[in-house]
This record gives C-alpha cells, structure tokens and sequence, in this order.
C-alpha cells in the first residue's frame, strides 16, 4: 500500500492549501494552478489533496463514475436502474502525463474486443476517469498543444467528446482541474490559463528554522512512511470533517449584493477580461465563507478569494508575470466597504471557528510561527485569514525585476529614454565608447511567421512543418519498415473484405503483414531562435534602438507563443557576449533585452563567431531541433576580425537578417550580409506590415511572407 505524505503535514504554503481547500469545499471554483521554483513542495500537497476529499457514490460497474442519484442520460454505460443502489469509493486523482497521448486523455477504441470479438466497443480514457474527482496535470505548461486543445474543451463543457476510429461516444467529464508548472520552463498558454480558477505563486521559505522542519518532516516520512502518517492521522481526520462540513454548509450561504459589487468593483478595477473572474471570484468567496463558518460573505471572503482568483487574470502586457497590487486592492476593498453586511449574516471577521485554539500538535517545530499544523482548526496551517502575503507581487515589482522596462497599456515606451541621448555614442567608430545608453522598449506588435525550411522531427511547437508522434492523425499509409504506430481503424478495413478466402469461423479477425496500416501525423516543431542583436553605438546613432529592441521583443513574444527555445547573443565594443543562453523561459530574455545598454563599436564577426559556438553546443544537446537565427544589425563593422569568415561558420542555417539601416542615404551593408549568410532580408520597418514583400536569397525571389508563409 502507497502512504500518501499527510496534508496537514507540509509546512508552509498557506495560500497554497486554501486555495486547495476552497476548490475541495465548492468544485464550482474551477481548479488551481501552482506555479513556483522546483522543490516546493507542489507535487507533494497536491497528491496530499486527495486524501482529504469525501467519498463519491457511484453507479455499480459505471466506468464513468455516474452519480447513482441523477445518472448521466448519455453514458455509453447506460441506462442505469434509477433504483439501484450505489457504492462509495473515494474521489479519484488522476495523473495526466505531460508524454501523454490523444486516445490515452480521451479514450480509443477497444482494440482488444476489436480483435477477439469482432465488436465496436470504446475503451475510456484519463477524463472519464477523473469525472467526479481531481485530474493532475505536473508540468501542464509542457503538455502538447493538442492535449491542451482536448483538456480545455472538456474544463468548459464538461463533456468530453469522441469522433475517431469509427467511434462516437461522449460523457460527463467534470473534474477538479490542479497544474503545477516552474514559470522558468516557460509560461503557459492564455487560454488554458483562464480555465484555472485560482492561481499560487510558491516560494521556497528563506527561514532556516522552517527549512530544517520540512527537512526533518520529510526525513521522518521517508523512515517509516507509516508512523508519520498515524501521527499525523488526528489532524487528517479533523481537515476532513471540516471539509465534509463546509461542504454542506456552502450550498446555504448568501451573497449580499453589497458584497456582488464589491467583487465587480474588484475585477473591473484591476481590468480583467470577460466576466470569469467575477464568478470565480464570487464561488471563492462563498466557499471561503463555508470554510470560516459563516452563512454569509463578508469583505473578509472577498479580499481571501480576489488574492487568489485576480493575478493571473488582470490585464497585463506580455513577459509581465502574474501578481496582484495588494495596495490597490486594500483600497477598492476599503472604498465599498461601506455598505454593512446583514446582521444575521454570521460571525464577523476574526471570530470563526478557524482561529488559533491550542499550539500543541505532532512534530511541532519550534520557532516557525504558525507553519506547522497542530491541532485541527489552525488558521496558518490550512492557508486561512493569516496565510503569509508574500505569493503575488505587485505589477511595479515585476517591472523592477524585469529592468523596470515594462511596457504600459496603449504602448506607450517604457522608462522612456530618448533616443536622441544615445546619438552620443559614436557611429560605430569609437567616438564616446565609453558613454552607455539604455533605450527604451515601447509595446510589442505581431510580426509574421518566421519558419525553418523543410520538415523536421524536433520537439513539439507551433513554428515549422515537422514529422511527429504527437500530432494529428491525418491518415494511414502502408509502413515502410517497422510499424511504430498502428492505424487500428484503417488496419481493420485493410482486413475486412478478405476474412471469407482466409477462413475465418469465429471472432476475431486473421490479419496479413499486408494489411498493417500506420498512423500519419502532421504537425508544427518548436525552434531553438537565436537573437543576435547589434548593441553598439551605431545603431543608437540613429535613434533606432528603441524600434530595434521593440521588434526583438515582438518577435520574442512570437517565439513564447510558437513554444521556441530562445537565446540572446549582443555584440559590441571589443567582443560579443552570450547575453542569455538558450533556454525555454522567453520572459527571461525579454528582461535581459529591456536592459540592454548600447555604444562602443560594431564588433560583426565576433558577434556571428558567437552565435555559431552557441549553436555548435545546442546541436549536441538537443539535435533534433533546429535552429532559427536571428541576426539584427545595420550591417556595419568597425571592430573584430573577417565578416565573410565568420559566416562562413553558419553555413546551411537558417537565417534571418532584420535590416535596421535608415536614413535617405543607405549603404546596403545589412543586404550584402543577407546574400552571405543565404538568409531572408526583412527590413526593420516591414515587421509591423504582414504584407510587405521579403528579398530571400536562399531562391532569388521575391516572395510574400503570407502567401508562402516564410519568412517576415
């Protein structure tokens, strides 16, 4: 028997084990997110979860866990005796594996009875089996795209729906949707976030005494898995009633309308899109209200429910990662405040039953205050009023990580610095080298697809024609070799009309080598782009580093949208430097890139000499994805060694070369350069055009980025 690390257990992450809690009291929240540094934890408590949710009656037999009192009218299970009796089972967790497959998530024909039995029967996947229960997705900011086309159907209809493989099936698939994600692997895509009602941002604690009690908790765990667990049992079992008990009780709790424009008010002010954040946020606080206690939401529920249902929702500008101003938001919540709840309206904030009662408790470590559970009803332990405030910062402390560069609504520049100052740092021949600027970064704008050439095998993304196992199935061919992904359907077409000569008399069907079919798949890679920017005084000669780390950034954007590694390679001075080394976290680049300062000399071929030793070593880490270079210049070179010998090392890479020359009179330095590397020319100016025409030297033609869906 596995034993499951106690819930009660975990020290810490208060916000965390509300948020858990909320979604275990009212299903109606809508899921959490998790997001945070590796080895907080996070995996951990959410496992912890299950143990805590009340048992679900189901339908004898039901492999769609039909709920005995209201079954599903259209489970392919059905119909069932609305007189039978059901039985208890605890709710389900399900773990959907980021390398899982499309008819493991939805269900596939049963290929078994298929083949025994000669029938048409459909084998359920991992979303009828979460129905009722809590569906776990560990990394879900790594799960293919087309999984998280399937997932985020299911989270909005509750249905999940089967059209393949001659089969036509569809269930119930309501669940408690949980992710946990490290921000550091890339951020997750906009539309699968909005499905998450309430989000957390963890935090490993930087108290030693709190990281000594998690180190000895798990330590004691691991020794006897068992008598940790029966130590922590009492504190299990009393989480448990108070969940049951919530649970019964949200159902009777009242929004006063006071209450209703105080949480429209919120959202409004903090400019989130839609309306689903105001009910997620109004389901939180009537959830949280059940938790405290009381029959009816207070300011209290509100202000507990908007932390954790707003910073991932507010409107932001791309890179910014998610938070709250918790300022702002005492304010709005003090400025309607006014409107008193009803009298009846249940204890007032601070008299619940969840406030600290005794400090005893197993394993209580010393010295942490209030992050170890004791006795049930604990406010710090289960993430109540006083859970810590340090998980969402605020938008100005994400600008001042990022370089305080951020860019505002309306695309105004950030830390607007003129670009004129930087006329000062010379021309590219040394004059005022030692003079750096820092320029300005004003919104980001769409910019046209810019692909690889051929057809790859490397990871899954959205950028480049690319063979591989996790896409669409588009059809079935006969294999050239060895099958590796059997087309069950086109196999037993295959089959079919010859089983009379062949002799079959019984179920089943009698198969050649001749009638094996394999799934072909059509789908899009992700690239490793390599951005090579021209930092030096040059270009901020002519006022166009502002319009050069704006196009960076839109095509940065492009990348975190087309699920690209990114690396930034500047070049200035005396040398080139590896600003940031490929990675999978674009907002990192994007903080990089807004600091960038500019002058010096235009050391070309260091900077070429650069990327290429960048990309040397990625294509022995990773050889199946490809690289997309990126080089941004004016095409000067005042500094370093031979141009021409340096492309020469990127030979057979694709290129991209934005042209940033400017001005009436232009030396075409940045075409010549284009013509060298073989790569696409895309004038500077044209990325805001998705029409504009595109010089590409690879054929010597003159081609339409849209049309031919090349380059920029």
């Amino acid at each position: 028997m596995i034993v499951t690390y106690p819930f009660s257990a975990v020290v810490g992450l208060h916000d965390l084990k509300l948020a858990l809690v909320l979604n275990a009291v009212s299903p109606r929240v809508g899921g959490v997110l998790v997001r945070g540094e590796k080895g907080t934890a996070k995996s951990t408590i959410v496992r912890a979860l299950s143990a805590q949710l009340p048992a679900v009656d189901v339908v004898p037999g039901c492999r769609f866990a039909c709920d005995p009192g209201a079954p599903a009218p259209d489970c392919p299970d059905g119909p069932h005796d609305a007189e039978a009796e059901g039985v208890s089972r605890p709710a389900a967790l399900v773990e959907l594996p980021v390398g899982a497959s499309e008819d493991r998530l939805v269900g596939s024909l049963d290929v078994e009875r298929a083949l025994t039995e000669g029938v048409k029967a459909f084998e359920p996947g991992l979303l009828a089996a979460a129905h009722r229960g809590v569906l776990y997705v560990d990394e879900v900011n790594l799960l293919h795209d087309h999984l998280v086309d399937l997932l985020l159907d299911a989270a909005a209809l509750g249905t999940c729906y089967v059209e393949r493989e001659s089969v036509s099936v569809r269930h119930a698939a309501r669940f408690l949707l949980v992710g946990t994600m490290n921000p550091e692997e890339g951020e997750l895509r906009p539309q699968l976030l909005d499905r998450f009602g309430l989000t957390v941002e963890v935090k490993a604690s930087r108290d030693p005494a709190e990281r000594a009690e998690v180190v000895r908790r798990r330590l004691a765990f691991d020794a006897d898995a068992e008598g940790f667990a029966a130590r922590w049992a009492e504190e299990e079992a009393v989480l448990a009633r108070r969940i049951a008990d919530a649970r019964t009780r949200v159902a009777g709790v009242r929004l006063p309308d006071a209450r209703l424009r105080q949480i429209a008010t919120v959202c409004a002010a903090f400019e989130v899109d839609g309306l689903r954040a105001d009910l997620v946020t109004a389901n939180a606080a009537v959830a949280h209200a059940a938790w405290q206690g009381r029959d009816s939401v207070t300011t209290e529920d509100v202000r507990a429910a908007a932390r954790l249902s707003l910073p991932h929702r507010r409107r932001r500008e791309p890179f910014d990662a998610p938070g709250l101003d918790e300022a702002l938001l005492e304010e709005l919540l003090e400025r309607t405040s006014g409107d008193d709840d009803d009298p009846d309206g249940g204890p007032s904030d601070g008299d619940g039953p969840d406030r600290p009662s005794d400090g005893g408790g197993p394993d209580r470590p010393s010295g942490v205050d209030g992050d170890g559970p004791s006795a049930g009803g604990e406010a710090g332990q289960h993430g109540l009023p006083d859970q810590a405030r340090d998980g969402a910062g605020s938008p100005e402390a994400s600008d001042s990580a990022a370089g305080g560069d951020a860019p505002r609504a309306g695309g105004r520049p950030m830390d607007a610095a003129d670009d004129s100052a930087d006329a000062g740092d010379g021309v590219g021949d040394g004059v005022g080298a030692g003079a750096l600027r820092v320029a300005g970064v004003a919104a980001p704008y769409r910019v046209p697809l810019l692909e690889v050439p051929g057809v790859g095998e490397g990871a899954a993304g959205r950028r480049s024609r690319s063979r591989t196992s996790q896409g669409r199935a588009t059809g079935a061919r006969h294999p050239s070799g060895r099958v590796r992904d059997l087309h069950v359907a086109a196999t037993m077409r295959a089959a079919a009309p010859y089983q009379r000569e062949r002799g079959r008399n019984g179920p089943g069907l009698v198969l050649r080598g001749g009638d094996l079919r394999e799934v072909v798949r059509e789908g899009r890679e992700g690239n490793l782009v390599l951005f090579v920017v021209d930092a030096s005084g040059s270009m901020a000669a002519r006022k166009r580093m502002t319009a050069v780390k704006t196009a960076v950034l839109s095509l940065l954007l492009d990348a975190y949208q087309r699920r690209d590694k990114v690396g930034l390679v500047t070049f200035r001075g005396a040398g080139a430097e590896v600003a940031l080394p490929p990675t999978s976290s674009v907002e990192v680049g994007a903080a990089r890139l807004r600091t960038l300062a500019t002058g010096g000399r235009t050391p070309l071929a260091a900077g070429l000499t650069r990327a290429a030793e960048v990309l040397r070593v990625e294509r022995l880490r990773d050889p199946a994805r490809r690289p997309l270079l990126v080089l941004v210049t004016d095409g000067r070179a005042t500094a370093g060694g031979d141009v021409d010998r340096a492309a020469a090392l990127l030979e057979g890479t694709a290129a991209v070369v934005v042209d940033c020359e400017s001005g009436p009179v232009r030396l075409g330095l940045a075409v010549r350069l284009a013509a060298r590397l073989r790569a696409w020319l895309v004038p500077l100016d044209s990325l805001t055009d998705l029409g504009s025409v595109v010089h590409d030297h690879r054929t010597q033609n003159l081609t339409r980025p849209q049309s031919r869906r090349k380059a920029g």
